[in-house]
């Protein structure tokens, strides 16, 4: 990968823009969809995202794959799929009468891996890939290969309610930078989608940025500010996720098990960054927190019993949780 020069705000928020333009030329709608997939894969991190089948989330990856200029691989997850499909095996090749061991590279060595339908694996299967989210390395028979830079994981997965699902390991989740929802289409999109999927012409996305790119925005990201004020705010909204905590609003108290994870405060930060200087600003703000706090933190709450038997949702919790902790003390 070639190495970038520091990129500045102003080449930031314009290479953003033609990513998202690109994207919009396949997607119609899901805007917050497009955003926050956007903001992960900026910060060089993983997404989850979530919905029923047809609603285009494996479409969304693979045009934001054809938007950037990345080694993009795909993994189609099946309740067969062993772990090394996924990681790569050692192979046996024979040369001028001689045998060989050989690594032979799985799917996981690309930059951008789309991992679909992840919750239709075994348990056994779905944590090969923890390691390469959480190290960026892979180990196969006692070596361990390098995952070039960038490196992201887009998940898709189908509610857990759906027959041949598996629910995916906490420790695996808390991996997830977001985790995202996909909804269904208004009247209008599918009217738009009806015209742009079933003609002789379909729209694609042209390239915009590159890996060296990618990188260059990531750092640019990371290196911004962000004021005391917003950090202690960040802290006493994931401290106010923990129900034995004393901050904790009455819904979290009677439905939340455990609360979300330090991970859970980097990702709200990290997020309101990008969010910050995708709309040309280098300040991050309270509504920066609050428009990345749903995706970042619904999965890294467990609802009890009580919870999950009245239908009460992670994202209900979190926006009573935004709503009860003050911005300032």
């Amino acid at each position: 990968m070639t190495v970038m020069e520091p990129i500045s705000l102003e080449r930031f928020s314009e290479t953003a823009r033609n990513i998202e333009n690109e994207v919009r030329r396949v997607i119609v709608g899901q805007s917050d969809v497009i955003r926050q997939v956007l903001i992960c894969v900026l910060a060089g991190r993983h997404a989850l995202l979530e919905g029923v089948p047809g609603l285009g989330k494996t479409m969304l990856i693979r045009t934001l794959a054809d938007a950037l200029e990345l080694n993009f691989s795909r993994i189609q997850f099946t309740p067969d799929m062993q772990p090394a499909d996924i990681t790569g095996t050692d192979i046996l090749e024979e040369a001028d009468g001689k045998r060989t061991k050989h690594f032979q590279r799985g799917p996981i060595f690309a930059n951008l891996v789309l991992a679909d339908e992840i919750n239709r694996a075994t348990p056994k299967t779905q944590s090969a890939l923890l390691e390469a989210m959480a190290e960026r390395s892979v180990t196969v028979a006692n070596r361990s290969y390098t995952l070039e830079a960038p490196f992201f994981v887009l998940a898709t997965q189908n509610p857990l309610e759906m027959e041949g699902t598996y629910p995916l390991p906490e420790a695996q989740l808390d991996r997830f930078m977001f985790k995202i929802e996909v909804t269904y289409p208004s009247v209008t999109e599918l009217i738009t989608i009806l015209d742009r999927t079933t003609g002789a012409d379909t729209p694609t996305a042209g390239k915009v940025a590159d890996g060296a790119q990618v990188v260059a925005m990531g750092k640019l990201a990371l290196n911004a500010p962000v004021a005391s004020h917003v950090n202690e705010y960040v802290a006493r909204v994931i401290v106010a996720t923990h129900p034995d905590d004393s901050s904790a609003p009455a819904t979290v108290k009677r439905y939340v098990r455990y609360g979300a994870s330090p991970r859970g405060a980097q990702a709200l930060i990290i997020g309101g960054k990008i969010n910050a200087l995708l709309d040309g600003r280098i300040a991050v703000s309270f509504d920066d927190i609050a428009a990345v706090a749903t995706a970042a933190l619904r999965h890294r709450m467990l609802l009890n019993f009580e919870g999950t038997a009245e239908g009460i949702t992670a994202a209900q919790v979190v926006e009573d949780v935004l709503k009860s902790v003050p911005k300032a003390r």
